[in-house]
């Protein structure tokens, strides 16, 4: 159960970090879960670097949505050099 737990909040998460920062990026539903999931590592892992939380501690809700914008917003900007 935790592991779908995980990809329904990830994806959750991924669409509101979407609908925040929209991007010419068309992501399906494995992309957009992953991102979510991706935001909240990067929130808890920054999160740890920064003591906001405690050693094996997860991010929040807000903090996964907060990662997932920094994720895309890294995308955007290595997409947008590529180009």
């Amino acid at each position: 159960m935790h592991i779908i737990w995980t990809i329904l909040v990830g994806f959750v998460v991924g669409l509101i970090a979407k609908f925040i920062h929209p991007g010419k990026e068309s992501m399906g539903f494995i992309l957009t879960t992953l991102l979510g999931i991706g935001g909240s590592v990067v929130a808890t892992y920054a999160g740890q670097a920064l003591g906001l939380y405690k050693a094996g501690e997860a991010a929040g809700f807000i903090g996964a949505i907060i990662g997932a914008i920094i994720i895309l917003l890294i995308h955007g900007f290595i997409a947008g050099r590529a180009r």
